[in-house]
């Protein structure tokens, strides 16, 4: 996570909470920048976590490539919010869906340009989310997919 994002500690909370009602061990790891990654990486490995969650954020996602790359370097299972990084070679991601986000925005743009008062307009939240799922970074992990996850995959990536 980023620890300069606003509602991090809300998040990080959240995500304790589900670690405990899963029974699953959690380690909450912080990077304010990409001087950070590498450490992140290390601290991973040194932990035998079993996998690395990366949080949605800025600072990640327009990092994406190398955040793949040291995900590959170390054999890190990684998950991310955006299907471009798997696209890229990640392991998985599940989150909204970009271009979804990008036409509900051109559409409140549009009612505004045609005078409506922002204010007006309502607070709109996700509504399409994607599980995509890279086979062939799953194959070099060692990690075997289980078909029902593949089934309700939006996209798998050969």
């Amino acid at each position: 996570m980023n620890p300069t994002r606003p509602g991090v500690d809300a998040q990080s909370a959240q995500a304790q909470e589900a670690a405990r009602a899963l029974g699953l061990p959690l380690h909450i790891l912080t990077a304010g920048s990409e001087r950070d990654f590498d450490a992140i990486f290390l601290t991973v490995v040194q932990l035998r976590a079993g996998a690395l969650v990366i949080s949605a954020d800025a600072l990640f996602s327009d990092r994406s490539d190398q955040i793949v790359a040291l995900a590959r370097r170390y054999s890190v299972p990684t998950i991310y919010e955006w299907r471009e990084a798997v696209a890229a070679g990640g392991l998985i991601s599940y989150g909204t869906s970009r271009q979804d986000a990008y036409r509900q925005s051109a559409i409140l743009v549009s009612r505004i340009l045609k005078g409506e008062k922002p204010a007006d307009l309502p607070v709109l939240q996700p509504t399409k989310f994607e599980l995509v799922i890279n086979m062939k970074t799953a194959k070099a992990l060692g990690l075997t997919v289980p078909p029902g996850i593949l089934a309700i995959a939006d996209e798998v990536i050969e």
